[in-house]
């Protein structure tokens, strides 16, 4: 047990002294995530929705995190940055100091990013520790699923999470995907009527097939890439998650002619591109660096590959299959939620090679590739920001219901 961070001492909620007038007193949200990068699946989710909601008449959105960069599109900031040393001790003052600024000025709605015990709402972006865990230990020795077991920071993820998880205040909690969903069921009891399937909403003008004749000639010849070239592309940060390790294995067996692309930002980089190069890739393989515009590398591409580890589900799952990109990733991703096996994209187990060099070899056939990215994007045409700015507030405003008497 984690004392003083199994929950918060009060309700924080105005509706918890009486039910809101909506035309006398705006809606207040408090959003919780600790960091945001440009690069981050979850900060750029909160980017799009809360860009959607803010149209809404009166809502007034605060963030608490310890750093934000970007533009905060009209939001207010409310800064919970104490001193830590290590990721144990960052997560633990981080959920403190949450605590304490939430008693200090109360909102209706506490909506956190984060595993944080007594919040209204929490978004499982991140999806279920307990499952990432499971799945890592697929690839560790005895000593590693051991030194993973005995981990302070693990140990306190999990509490974190069950503690959230099995809190009398939470009241709703949305999945980004079926599968998480029923990770969360499977986990934790969790009433049925509290979890809610939203998926991201995508920007399918940004993101679109003719993103290929504006950045396809430029992007490769920047990179490199020879025009004839098959282009594989990953885009995601975490590279031992994303499945970075098992696709540069597959790289090795698929003709010269397929090259590949890692947009993303990993702190074991250089590791990965060693790697590469002891291989024999270093030719074929082009690692970039986090970007923060992704665009003109969705339009150089010809095939997005995600063989992640685990994943709840990637912005980027999306924003290829808008653009018009096959999707080739695992059954441990929750984009495959929306994928038929080889009819809008490709499936397999995140450690089956062999099932990822058959999907990938299956894509290098022009008509096939052609084929599956037109129905990969009329899959993703209805996930509009709208749909899922609309779904997020009738969760809101289903929420503030139910919290008045009678």
């Amino acid at each position: 047990m984690l004392t003083g961070l199994t929950g918060f001492p009060t309700r924080y909620s105005k509706l918890s002294c009486g039910a809101m007038n909506h035309s006398a007193s705006p809606l207040s949200l408090a959003l919780i995530r600790q960091r945001y990068t440009p690069f981050g699946g979850a900060e750029r989710f909160l980017e799009r929705a809360m860009g959607a909601l803010r149209q809404e008449r009166g809502l007034q959105v605060t963030l608490l995190a310890r750093r934000w960069s970007g533009e905060l599109a009209g939001w207010q900031m409310m800064a919970c940055d104490p001193w830590y040393l290590g990721r144990w001790w960052r997560d633990r003052t981080f959920v403190r100091c949450v605590q304490q600024r939430l008693r200090e000025q109360p909102f209706d709605l506490v909506q956190s990013h984060e595993r944080l015990p007594g919040c209204d709402l929490y978004r499982a972006g991140d999806g279920v520790h307990q499952v990432w865990l499971r799945e890592r230990n697929r690839t560790l020795g005895w000593w590693g699923r051991l030194g993973t077991t005995l981990s302070p920071y693990h140990r306190q993820v999990l509490a974190l999470e069950r503690q959230m998880f099995c809190s009398p205040q939470l009241r709703a909690v949305i999945c980004n995907s079926q599968m998480v969903k029923q990770e969360i069921e499977q986990g934790f009891a969790v009433a049925a009527d509290k979890l809610h399937v939203i998926y991201s909403g995508v920007d399918t003008e940004r993101f679109h097939p003719n993103l290929a004749a504006r950045w396809r000639s430029a992007t490769r010849s920047a990179w490199g890439i020879e025009e004839t070239a098959t282009l594989l592309l990953l885009v995601g940060s975490g590279f031992e998650r994303k499945g970075v390790p098992i696709l540069l294995q597959v790289m090795c067996r698929l003709p010269s002619t397929v090259q590949l692309l890692v947009v993303g930002a990993d702190r074991h980089l250089q590791r990965m591109q060693e790697q590469s190069r002891r291989l024999g890739l270093a030719g074929r393989v082009r690692f970039t660096g986090g970007q923060k515009e992704v665009e003109p590398f969705y339009g150089a591409a010809d095939i997005l590959v995600l063989p992640t580890r685990y994943d709840p589900f990637p912005n980027v799952a999306l924003e290829g299959m808008a653009a018009g990109l096959p999707l080739v990733t695992s059954y441990q991703c929750g984009a495959a939620d929306l994928l038929q096996q080889g009819v809008n994209g490709l499936l397999g187990d995140s450690l089956d090679a062999d099932r990822l060099q058959a999907n990938i070899e299956t894509l290098l056939v022009p008509e096939v590739r052609q084929r599956m990215a037109a129905l990969a994007r009329a899959t993703v045409l209805p996930l509009t920001l709208e749909a899922m700015s609309g779904r997020l507030l009738q969760l809101y405003h289903s929420l503030l219901q139910r919290e008045q008497p009678g």
